[in-house]
């Protein structure tokens, strides 16, 4: 990996960090709300033992951490470091700062909503360049990478645990709230996750279809398949491509077609994910 590259990983892993650290000092502490997260379990852990929220998060973090290292690896381990050390550092400088912070809405639901698309998107950052926020982030991962369950439902299921332990410290009410918003928070972060995944498969009859199959190739570094079609009215045979690009690339490709053939014809769909060497750029790649 390059320096730029390790730059902009490290960079996201700094954003998403900020994301986490918002939702859980600004709207999950202050509106006591017991999540599925390692700051959940940090709020029941609190009620019992002589800690603070904040330090209680980041001796649980610690403990995670060492189980990243252990299941995912070296890379996942180095990059789970900084976050783990990032994230609880900001949330206990939230905590403070802001000692006697309350519910900036006054609303529970408000906050759960508020904490749910802060910390989801956070998350589903933290995943795109696999890593984590340490934390129940570590066994969700882990059970997504040796058990193949969906990132978001191991978040669901990670986080259960902690929401069903606060029936014992809180009321049924808090429980309740906690076992929906850990419900929700595990359906967003597989539509965030899965955001950052999804890719344009592009179909294309033109008559300059040589040039916009150059402009791919060459421009875009994407690879194309090239089919014979005939035309069901006409009878004509005519080559199509296709290819598959991403949000980014496709925005390229239709401003290029627009310009070069605007009678070319286009279909184009949805991929939720792509495996193999097209995810190696560089080079055109054949698909």
């Amino acid at each position: 990996m390059n320096n730029t590259e390790t730059l902009r990983e490290y960079g996201l892993i700094t954003a998403g960090s900020v994301l986490i650290a918002a939702a859980v000092g600004f709207f999950m502490v202050p509106g006591d709300l017991v999540l599925g997260s390692v700051a959940g379990l940090a709020m029941v852990l609190s009620q019992v033992l002589p800690l603070r929220v904040a330090t209680l998060n980041m001796i649980l973090n610690i403990l995670f951490l060492l189980l990243g290292f252990i299941f995912m690896g070296r890379s996942f381990g180095a990059k789970t470091v900084y976050a783990s050390v990032l994230y609880p550092a900001l949330v206990w400088g939230i905590d403070m700062v802001l000692p006697d912070l309350t519910s900036m809405t006054g609303d529970t639901w408000l906050d759960l909503l508020c904490f749910i698309f802060l910390v989801s998107a956070g998350q589903a950052i933290l995943f795109h360049v696999n890593a984590s926020s340490g934390g129940l982030d570590v066994p969700a991962k882990i059970l997504n990478k040796y058990f193949h369950i969906d990132i978001g439902k191991a978040v669901t299921v990670c986080g259960l645990v902690t929401v069903v332990s606060s029936v014992l410290v809180y009321d049924l009410r808090t429980m309740i709230v906690g076992i929906l918003g850990t419900y929700l928070n595990g359906v967003v972060v597989d539509e965030f996750v899965s955001g950052f995944s999804r890719k344009k498969r592009v179909c294309i009859l033109s008559d300059r279809h040589e040039e916009i199959k150059e402009y791919i190739l060459h421009k875009l570094s994407r690879g194309v398949t090239v089919y014979q079609a005939v035309g069901g009215f006409e009878g004509k045979e005519r080559p199509e491509l296709v290819t598959i690009l991403t949000k980014t690339e496709y925005a390229q490709l239709m401003a290029y077609v627009r310009r070069t053939d605007p009678d070319a014809f286009l279909t184009v769909t949805a991929v939720s994910e792509v495996a193999g060497t097209w995810n190696t750029r560089g080079h055109a790649r054949r698909i």
